[in-house]
């Protein structure tokens, strides 16, 4: 394998706080690799260097070898790198349909004055026609087809969450950056997304993830990287991480009651 993805020793600072300092690894092709620690290590920060709506103050990023500094978050999605939020990005008023219809038309298909007036008069073109098919293929990829005729401000959360991976999917990505996706889905959901996640990597799209949901983290993850206070401090497959006690202390200190706590969160995939 080689690296999709490479952070070279990236660095944030707002004023005098520092958000990341000098965080460094990559991720291969074709791997599933999950970014986790406590709130406010730097996580999403991480992520909103990666995609281009922040600007590090030392480092970089390298997607396929391109060095991403600079380069505004459409030009790098147009690169094959997408990613999701942390909060539901959906159109609430339209159908769900049209929020991914609206996505693969950012994806930069061009329509044509015809197919323009059209599509302003209610009417679909081939074209359109076509679009309408890829966008009820995502739909019905991450579970959601039934609803696609429904408001997407009317699903509940974790639906919403399904529209915003398929709004990702809709730019044909090489890549995926997943912000959270289970946040708000209850255990029976997770399962699903955890066997939508295998189906991603299963068509050739590496995914890096941040999640809070640690049996969900050590079961679909290829490796773990560790943040506490902007700065990486472990790094490996989910058995090494799960027993790194470094890990352990920076989720929930270092009482012993603490640490026991902390290694059975870590540990409940196992169960």
């Amino acid at each position: 394998m080689s690296a999709i993805l490479s952070v070279e020793h990236v660095g944030v600072r707002f004023g005098g706080l520092v958000a990341i300092a000098d965080l460094h690894f990559d991720v291969q092709d074709g791997e599933i690799v999950s970014l986790i620690g406590p709130n406010g290590a730097g996580k999403t920060t991480a992520f909103n260097v990666m995609t281009g709506f922040l600007k590090p103050s030392q480092g970089a990023v390298r997607f396929r070898g391109t060095c991403l500094d600079g380069l505004a978050p459409h030009a790098i999605t147009r690169l094959g790198l997408a990613r999701t939020f942390q909060r539901t990005s959906v159109f609430p008023d339209d159908t769900v349909l049209d929020n991914v219809m609206i996505g693969l038309h950012r994806r930069g298909a061009p329509m044509s004055r015809t197919s323009f007036r059209d599509a302003l008069l209610g009417r679909s073109g081939a074209g359109e026609r076509a679009l309408r098919d890829r966008a009820e293929a995502l739909l019905d990829w991450v579970g959601i087809a039934d609803r696609a005729r429904e408001k997407a401000g009317a699903l509940a959360y974790g639906e919403q969450r399904l529209v915003g991976v398929a709004l990702a999917l809709a730019t044909d990505p090489t890549m995926l950056l997943l912000d959270e996706p289970v946040s708000g889905m209850n255990a029976s959901e997770t399962r699903v997304f955890v066997r939508l996640i295998e189906q991603i990597r299963g068509r050739g799209i590496t995914i890096l993830l941040v999640e809070h949901d640690m049996p969900m983290v050590m079961e679909v993850s290829d490796r773990i990287v560790v943040l506490n206070y902007g700065r990486l401090i472990a790094e490996g497959p989910p058995d090494r991480i799960r027993a790194d006690p470094v890990v352990i202390e920076a989720y929930l200190g270092q009482g012993s009651a603490a640490r026991q706590a902390a290694a059975a969160v870590l540990e409940a995939a196992d169960a």
